[in-house]
């Protein structure tokens, strides 16, 4: 007799928002060889469109309402038991809007996935693409990093470029950099399920082998 194939690595997503970012990933999953499978979706705000989206993708729900608690700890301390509840072997940020406490992330240390709308260790925090228009640059992104305590400071596994051109506003490069991210997180997110990457020290390891520079999918129109 065959043995059984041994279970996929359980994915839990948080999100706050639209959820754009979990639509790509629970699109990604259907595909028959995705190496992991989505088994809950937590958020934040009870009246968010993704979860909206993952009951329609018969996924789990969840919410923990950040109004309801007087402090971030007691907030991350109950949201960490619905996600122990869960058993994930991979928390996925998508959107989640709240800054975690220490003890939160280092508790989930190596196995907490981010991503953010710049070309990190660049624009940090909020109001990323306007910050990008302000300096003049000509290249945009996104990065998709494991979550430390240095909020975005975490080691950077994979970016994607877009090109910023002379009449780009905000919401121009902001729309650039969600189709990128829409690309870029179900890769990154694939590569982990498949054991393929890990967290270090201070360091990504991609097959074994240190990561010196972040995986980069370019912009067809970018030049150096």
């Amino acid at each position: 007799m065959n043995a059984d194939p041994a279970p996929l690595p359980r994915i839990l997503i948080l999100a706050s928002g639209s959820g754009t970012n979990l639509q790509a990933l629970i699109d990604a999953s259907r595909e028959r060889d995705f190496p992991g499978q989505i088994v809950a979706v937590g958020c934040n705000r009870p009246g968010a469109p993704a979860l909206e989206r993952a009951s329609n993708a018969h996924i789990d729900t969840f919410v923990v309402d950040h109004t309801e608690y007087d402090s971030r700890e007691a907030f991350d301390g109950a949201l960490m038991a619905e996600i122990r509840r869960h058993n994930p072997d991979l928390v996925v940020l998508a959107g989640f809007m709240r800054i975690l406490t220490t003890d939160f992330v280092r508790a989930l240390r190596g196995t907490m996935l981010n991503i953010h709308p710049s070309l990190l260790p660049k624009y940090t925090g909020l109001g990323t693409h306007q910050r990008v228009l302000d300096a003049g640059d000509t290249v945009h992104g996104v990065s998709v990093h494991f979550v430390t305590e240095e909020l975005d400071g975490g080691p950077v596994i994979a970016q994607a470029e877009v090109t910023v051109d002379p009449d780009d506003t905000a919401d121009s490069l902001a729309e650039k950099v969600r189709q990128k991210e829409h690309l870029l997180y179900p890769i990154v997110v694939r590569w982990f399920c498949e054991g393929r990457i890990q967290l270090g020290s201070d360091y990504v390891l991609f097959d074994g082998d240190l990561l010196r520079q972040p995986m980069r999918l370019p912009d067809d129109r970018v030049t150096h």
